[in-house]
């Protein structure tokens, strides 16, 4: 969520930088390539959380998967990627950046090829997860690249907009695509993304720049920390996805819960008393860090639980056909993708803190919107006006949020950063998915009339917009702190202040 801390113009001193153009030069064609490289990655990665679920109905009928087993070719990805995005994040620190990136970009390819090509639900399920896992370890490798790459400021916030609207427009217009794919068959969803991978790979390998390797006898492996905190998050998210199926007060989701508040507890404790944790949690110290985080769970979980609720109300209670629900969420997606090059330069402007409480606004007041939901809604009277306020919402927030969640943060921990702002958009997107899930069934009572459906819906809405007023909430607080807390030392005034709020205070 918002910042505290407003974007500094300029690199930290003695920070090392492979942009050439920190003052705002041309960049070099091989940093542009570069970045999109990074961007291809990100786009497939975000791409495949939405893009399998118009796919489902036929996914089940060709491979006769019941709705229990078929949940898990959503949750199989989610459960890797969610679980392992901290442990990704620490190894791009240790094992190298560069070399982490291509090795799980190498695996997300076959893995997508493995999905497109398999004649059994388990092995579609195995390598879905598989797809997870390697995304879990592109997306922190792939961001903190950006971050040591361009130099604090008006550089880096350049970068990370494009980069970010890139993955936020690939999530928007994953429904577009599988609408339009899975008409020719389902396994397109999955084959699609091979060639796109294979061809970032070859590029990759030439672009990515060679950086310095870490000191082996300065870091440490923390494998305690790696087991505990691995295994807290991979068993919650398997908790929560699983939790509507095994009731959330039964013995097996209570039992569970219970397992993750030990290890949750094992964990904050060896990263206590470790000399090289996996998590540094001093990094919340960083007020900034710590609202982003908070407002990025919010922020996700609150989307991917509208996607759902939308994409039911779509399909089975208008009779929308896949393509056509899919082509519903076209604004939205085209609102975020236009958007990428003009962020850069808002964010320099008016600061994350501005920026993102605006961004959630937009997105909490379509959520509203769409509560005028009813049996015969059109789409120029609901759908439409409820996707330009999320398009514009989501076109502010998403690059704001990655850009206050990885400002102040030294390189060597610009890993870590990546990863944590990454498991909060996936930790937040299964936990409000599994409650918007219970709300719906609850209030429909299992019913399948219109009505029960809206009775079902209208909750799960107002439990979304909820969700929104929190993260709207964060943003706001981050506001008032970064407006009283980023006064210039050297007496500049607020409005053209760079210096971030950690900046100030250890001026001060």
């Amino acid at each position: 969520m918002t910042s505290a801390q407003q974007p500094t113009a300029t690199a930290k001193p003695g920070k090392p930088t492979d942009d050439p153009s920190p003052h705002g030069e041309p960049w070099s064609p091989r940093l542009w390539g570069t970045l999109l490289v990074l961007c291809a990655a990100l786009f497939l990665d975000s791409l495949d959380v939405s893009m399998v679920g118009v796919a489902l109905p036929s996914i089940g009928t060709d491979l006769k998967l019941s709705t229990s087993t078929l949940q898990w070719v959503v949750s199989g990805y989610v459960l890797g990627y969610g679980g392992l995005l901290l442990l990704g994040g620490r190894a791009a620190d240790l094992l190298g950046r560069r070399r982490v990136f291509l090795v799980a970009l190498a695996v997300f390819a076959a893995a997508s090829l493995l999905g497109g090509l398999v004649d059994s639900g388990a092995l579609l399920i195995g390598a879905r997860f598989l797809k997870g896992v390697a995304a879990a370890f592109t997306a922190p490798a792939g961001l903190s690249i950006i971050t040591t790459t361009f130099a604090e400021g008006p550089a880096r916030n350049r970068a990370l907009s494009i980069y970010t609207t890139c993955g936020a427009s690939g999530f928007s217009l994953g429904l577009v695509l599988s609408g339009l794919l899975t008409s020719a068959g389902w396994r397109w969803t999955f084959l699609m993304p091979v060639p796109v991978a294979v061809l970032a790979l070859v590029v990759a390998i030439r672009l990515l720049p060679r950086q310095a390797g870490p000191e082996r006898g300065s870091g440490g492996y923390d494998v305690a920390g790696a087991i505990t905190g691995t295994g807290a998050l991979l068993l919650l998210v398997f908790t929560v996805t699983e939790a509507q199926s095994a009731g959330w007060a039964g013995l097996r989701t209570v039992g569970s819960l219970l397992v993750v508040a030990a290890l949750a507890t094992a964990f904050l404790r060896i990263e206590q008393r470790t000399a090289h944790p996996l998590v540094r949690l001093g990094i919340f110290r960083n007020g900034g860090v710590t609202r982003a985080n908070i407002a990025a769970l919010a922020l996700f979980g609150s989307y991917a639980g509208f996607q759902f609720v939308a994409t039911l109300y779509l399909q089975r209670l208008l009779g929308w056909s896949a393509l056509e629900m899919a082509l519903a969420f076209l604004p939205a997606g085209t609102l975020v993708a236009l958007s990428s090059t003009r962020m850069g330069a808002l964010v320099d402007r008016y600061g994350t803190s501005r920026l993102l409480p605006l961004g959630v606004l937009s997105l909490t007041a379509g959520y509203a919107l769409f509560l005028r939901l009813d049996a015969h809604s059109g789409y120029l009277g609901l759908v439409l006006p409820s996707m330009l306020l999320l398009g514009t919402g989501f076109a502010l927030a998403f690059p704001s949020v990655n850009i206050a969640a990885t400002n102040g943060v030294p390189d060597e921990e610009q890993g870590l950063a990546s990863g944590l702002v990454n498991t909060a958009f996936q930790v937040g997107s299964a936990l409000v998915l599994a409650g918007t899930t219970a709300v719906i069934t609850a209030g429909s009572g299992g019913g399948q009339s219109p009505q029960a459906q809206l009775d079902g819906y209208r909750p799960a809405l107002l439990l979304i917009a909820g969700v929104s007023l929190v993260a709207l909430l964060v943003t706001a607080v981050g506001a008032v702190i970064d407006r009283r807390t980023t006064a210039d030392p050297l007496g500049a005034p607020d409005d053209i202040s760079a210096v971030t709020a950690d900046k100030v205070l250890a001026a001060r």
